[in-house]
């Protein structure tokens, strides 16, 4: 099982520095109660998985979340695509032969998912699990494709279009997981929450 990678991409929950579009409809405060809801639910569902968990921070490094128990890192890089691509160079680095990323704002996603994105891993060599704004939730791949990360439109509808366009250029397989929704507006989190 040391063979698989969970890499978890986080930010320390801040007023004013996370979930900073749920803020301008109901404020710091409460994007921030969102965000703690969320970072809780990714804990929930990573906690006992079987694999190496390494949480990346976005800011600082908290020695004292609820993060403990995993191996704890730093992104590096000066956008998403920058910081993701160097994850997986580290993880592959260390021996990984499958990597799974995720972040942490998703409250759709199981344990589940995970273990199937691993699984899609053993047939197919990336695995994506589609959000329904036109990005991911989830990428795995089963070695380091550092065109995947590189002039892509981060936080852009079409960001998973180009991506899977990207591997077929490239001629390599993908698996689609089922398609969930992130939670990026108040609205998104209303509707997660009366279901």
């Amino acid at each position: 099982m040391a063979d698989r990678h969970l890499i978890i991409f986080v930010k320390n929950p801040i007023p004013g520095t996370v979930k900073t579009r749920i803020a301008r409809t109901v404020g710091n405060e409460r994007a921030v109660q969102v965000y703690r809801h969320l970072l809780q639910h990714t804990q929930q569902i990573t906690r006992l998985l079987p694999w190496p968990r390494v949480v990346y921070y976005g800011d600082f490094i908290n020695s004292n979340d609820g993060w403990n128990g995993y191996q704890k890192r730093l992104q590096a890089g000066n956008d998403l695509g920058e910081r993701m691509l160097a994850a997986f160079r580290e993880q592959f680095a260390e021996g990984a032969r499958q990597v799974v990323i995720i972040g942490s704002d998703c409250l759709a996603i199981t344990a589940d998912h995970l273990r199937q994105a691993f699984s899609a891993l053993d047939e197919a060599d990336v695995v994506i699990g589609p959000a329904t704004d036109g990005g991911y939730y989830l990428l795995g791949m089963n070695a380091l494709h550092s065109f995947l990360f590189e002039k892509m439109p981060w936080s852009q509808p079409e960001l998973r279009q180009l991506t899977e366009l990207a591997l077929q250029q490239n001629n390599l397989t993908f698996e689609r997981l089922e398609e969930l929704t992130d939670i990026d507006e108040w609205s998104d989190y209303e509707r997660v929450s009366s279901t």
